[in-house]
């Protein structure tokens, strides 16, 4: 699997390409900045891209919005973003970026070689990776999980939530009308203490209870 690193402290950024080598990995490219990772992801197209969420030359979320213009305009290419410490912010905004193939985690996670290597994997592959952290300080104050209480037909539908899938794309796999699917969807807000807010709101919060039961 093909992954570019963008990380501005060059020992950390060496310390990751030496670590996904060693996992079997092929780093194509090394970035220093927000500029440097656009540029070198859309001329290696990699599987997946690691990058620090604080980049130069601001250092606030330049590596974040770096790695959103990814997704946008190279879908295929997954985006794992790396933070000394949660942002909830940030968090919603990537979580609800249309598609899998995104993960949020923090630094210290990469201490775990194996676990690191995998969740890169995963991401690269089109699945989501969130953090423990991350997915409690997305659950904050919005009640206890209800997952397990859904029907098998709610379950499938925010399984495929999780995956990035819209309404549309979801009543296509399933067989069923996108209108079976907004009412579907409705069902599991309800099943899961989801207060009414904007609809994207919800399906960050929806797709973040289906990760936490999912991850125990």
């Amino acid at each position: 699997m093909r992954v570019l690193i963008a990380e501005d402290e060059p020992l950390l950024r060496d310390a990751l390409a030496a670590l996904l080598t060693g996992e079997g990995f092929e780093v194509v490219g090394l970035a220093a900045d927000a500029e440097d990772l656009l540029r070198k992801a859309r001329a290696h197209r990699p599987d997946v891209v690691v990058t620090d969420i604080r980049m130069p030359p601001t250092q606030s979320d330049e590596g974040l919005r770096a790695g959103l213009t990814i997704r946008r305009e190279l879908p295929e290419i997954g985006v794992l973003v790396l933070s000394r410490h949660v942002v909830r912010g940030h968090a919603v905004e990537l979580v609800g970026a249309d598609g899998g193939g995104v993960g949020y985690l923090l630094k210290q996670r990469v201490a775990d070689r194996r676990g690191f290597a995998a969740d890169v994997r995963r991401v690269g592959e089109g699945g989501r990776v969130l953090d423990r952290e991350v997915i409690a300080a997305l659950l904050e104050r919005s009640g206890s999980t209800a997952v397990a209480a859904l029907t098998p037909r709610q379950r499938e539908v925010l399984e495929l939530m999780a995956e990035g899938r819209s309404n549309a794309a979801i009543g296509e796999r399933l067989v069923i009308s996108e209108k079976a699917v907004v009412r579907h969807v409705s069902h599991v807000y309800e099943a899961l203490g989801l207060e009414p807010a904007p609809a994207d709101h919800r399906r960050v919060l929806a797709v973040v209870r289906y990760l936490s039961d999912r991850q125990g």
